[in-house]
């Protein structure tokens, strides 16, 4: 009878020490990227779910961008960047800036997001590689473009989502 009380002990007790003594992943320049571009992926997607349709044909003054113009240019953009870090033409022939819609637009910007998350799987020596297919940055290169300009379109729609008295999802509180 002990034997059969202090077994699921012994086991408990070997689980805890074997998860303390783990170590965790490597944090290096390419996973901080994937994480960066899975932060601001989901950001900019929230923001888009965020604004009501009938303010996605605002813009702050006449010479700037609407919300939706933002959110269809960002689509665009991410294939135009991806694709030649990818190695891969560019395989959108729609231009998203020209959509109105808020739910044709969701789906623009989830797609070509998804396009994209494949690039941020390169291993560490395909970072550095040229694409086959030319272009002017390595593949590092253009998933840290892409980062980049989406972190900077993010903070147009912040601006945007404020005017309209919303909330951006990145000062919504985390239920952790």
């Amino acid at each position: 009878m002990k034997r059969f009380t202090l077994t699921p002990l012994l086991i408990a007790f070997a689980s805890v020490a074997t998860a303390q003594t783990a170590k965790p992943p490597a944090v290096t320049p390419l996973t901080s990227l994937k994480s960066s571009w899975q932060n601001i992926r989901d950001l900019g997607i929230r923001s888009a779910e965020l604004m009501p349709e009938e303010h996605y044909g605002f813009r702050p003054v006449t010479d700037v961008r609407t919300f939706g113009e933002i959110i269809g240019h960002l689509a665009n953009e991410h294939y135009l960047i991806c694709a030649p870090g990818k190695g891969e033409p560019n395989p959108n022939s729609v231009d998203f800036e020209k959509t109105t819609k808020k739910a044709e637009l969701v789906k623009a910007l989830r797609e070509s997001a998804a396009y994209c998350d494949s690039l941020y799987t390169m291993t560490e020596q395909a970072a550095n590689e040229m694409p086959a297919s030319g272009g002017r940055r390595s593949r590092f290169g253009a998933a840290l473009l892409n980062v980049t300009h989406d972190s900077e379109h993010y903070g147009n729609l912040v601006t945007y989502l404020r005017m309209k008295g919303l909330v951006p999802p990145s000062s919504q509180p985390t239920t952790r």
